[in-house]
């Protein structure tokens, strides 16, 4: 943990649709998720957006079917995706977002890196909370700095990717 950081901003409800073996556990999912919170630069987006009072952030463990219908209805994307972020800028101030993860995106996309799911889920998720808190990918300058947040914050949790990627 780095100091200056504030894990206790970031309280993590799991929910499981998905259940079965080799699922990542809601309480690996919370250490992995307030881990990257600790790092500094998540630490003041986050700070900033909830005006330094604990937010919780909820995350969904399903499967694709439920993912393509959720980036169907939300992003007009008709397919299937690994993550998605729902970021709750006007609703209760105390909810930052959403994570909705796809478990069989996690398991195929562990084979094709290959690295273990649990090191695939571990990148998902700190993705969609680096998305939640700000960050994003859309122009290379934007991608170059998400980048670098998501492998600091892995690095955080002794997680390395095998190469390629990211």
């Amino acid at each position: 943990m780095q100091e200056g950081s504030r894990p206790d901003l970031l309280g993590v409800e799991v929910v499981r649709a998905r259940r079965g073996s080799g699922v990542i556990s809601a309480a690996d999912t919370s250490l992995t998720l307030r881990a990257a919170a600790a790092d500094d630069d998540v630490a003041r987006r986050l700070a900033d957006l909830s005006r330094g009072r604990p937010v919780e952030m909820a995350v969904r463990i399903t499967g694709d079917r439920e993912l393509r219908e959720l980036n169907a209805r939300f992003l007009d994307q008709d397919h299937p995706t690994d993550v998605l972020s729902f970021f709750d800028g006007e609703g209760n101030p105390m909810h930052l977002g959403d994570l909705a993860l796809s478990w069989p995106a996690i398991q195929r996309q562990a084979r094709q890196f290959g690295h273990s799911p649990q090191a695939e889920a571990a990148l998902l998720l700190v993705h969609g909370l680096l998305h939640l808190v700000g960050f994003d990918h859309a122009r290379p300058e934007d991608e170059v700095e998400m980048t670098r947040a998501t492998l600091r914050c892995l690095r955080s949790l002794g997680i390395s990717l095998a190469g390629g990627r990211l």
